[in-house]
């Protein structure tokens, strides 16, 4: 675990994780934190360089008060990208992460990046498929909806340490600054991802039902160059769920995108 002091945000810094050697590839936790990724990212290690940073206001990092939508934070990785000299960058990001990586790549004039994994990812709005309204949920409500196994993966809040539950609390209300309004979606994204040229794989949980495959098949659709795999018996979290069948479609594409090759 690092300490990642960017030269162009003086007042930020980020705690990121590294393993590995070879392809950079950026991988971005949703609003979960990153414990949600950490198993994807130890796998990627194996035969990629894996760069996972904790986002600003998640499990206690500090985040600066200028720091308020997802476009900040997408900015902020591009930025250090760059400031790096990171090229041929695969972007996985789950969840809200995956909003992240939309944007970074909408933005990218440079071309760092040049593939991307979205999984289960909010950010647009698709009228016929609206995203399920989190905030509203008591704990059982929102396994319910995350989960293809949700007794698997439910926790009462009642058995949870306070210390635990209070950094769950802490979490969710920085997805309410940066994502809260408009709720999980900016509203000039879905125009633009037409324009993203990178090959970008789209996974899905069957039974996610915060956002749901067909929602993710209308994000497919908006990219130049998408597509969507199904995760068969999982929900909104199918690296977890199904970590087996996950990593086999990232692995492929990851092979596929290296070098900027289709």
């Amino acid at each position: 675990m690092s300490t990642d002091a960017s030269s162009t945000y003086a007042d930020l810094s980020l705690t990121v994780s590294e393993a590995g050697a070879g392809r950079p590839v950026l991988v971005l936790h949703g609003g979960g934190g990153p414990a949600t990724v950490t198993g994807l990212a130890q796998h990627l290690s194996r035969t990629a360089h894996t760069i996972t940073p904790v986002h600003p206001g998640w499990d206690g990092a500090p985040r600066p008060a200028w720091l308020t939508g997802i476009g900040d934070l997408a900015r902020v990785y591009l930025h250090i990208l760059r400031e790096r000299g990171l090229r041929d960058v695969l972007v996985v990001g789950s969840s809200l992460g995956g909003w992240i990586a939309a944007d970074m790549a909408a933005h990218d004039s440079a071309g760092t990046i040049t593939g991307l994994v979205l999984i289960d990812a909010v950010g647009v709005q698709v009228d016929a498929e609206p995203i399920a309204d989190i905030f509203a949920l008591d704990a059982r409500g929102l396994a319910e909806l995350s989960w293809h196994d949700s007794d698997r993966y439910y926790l009462d809040p009642a058995d949870i340490a306070s210390d635990e539950l209070a950094r769950r609390q802490a979490n969710m209300a920085t997805v309410r600054v940066l994502a809260g309004d408009p709720y999980m979606h900016d509203p000039e994204l879905l125009p633009r991802l037409g324009r993203i040229q990178v090959p970008t794989l789209l996974l899905w949980g069957e039974s996610d039902r915060i956002v749901t495959p067909a929602y993710g098949a209308a994000y497919a659709e908006a990219f130049a160059d998408g597509r969507l795999e199904i995760v068969p018996e999982a929900g909104h979290l199918p690296h977890i769920e199904q970590p087996d069948a996950t990593c086999a479609l990232i692995d492929a594409h990851l092979d596929r995108t290296l070098g900027g090759r289709r």
